[in-house]
């Protein structure tokens, strides 16, 4: 099943941030790669998807958490929930994980 992207205000801006930022040219390969991952198969086992337990808690929702690059510093990550449609996902956030 192929999934629609939608993206938050917040998720389309951190892309293009990232996207403006010359010298992160290979995080932005592997965000993107992830994100066609998560419009084909969001179980994809390379993106490690896992449910973000203390988001889901504050927003009364399951959020998600994909990994763009493992085991690399300063990889992002994309926070995401399903809908709100059937076919649709939801990217919140595209971030740098510390």
């Amino acid at each position: 099943m192929n999934f629609k992207l939608l993206f938050t205000e917040e998720a389309a801006s951190n892309l293009e941030k990232l996207e403006n930022e010359p010298n992160k040219k290979k995080r932005l390969k592997a965000v993107r790669k992830s994100l066609g991952y998560l419009e084909n198969n969001p179980k994809h086992p390379s993106l490690n998807t896992h449910e973000y337990n203390s988001l889901s808690r504050q927003f009364g929702i399951k959020i998600f958490e994909a990994y763009t690059e493992h085991k690399t510093p300063q990889a992002y990550r994309i926070f995401w929930h399903y809908g709100p449609d059937k076919s649709e996902i939801t990217i919140i956030a595209i971030t740098p994980h510390p």
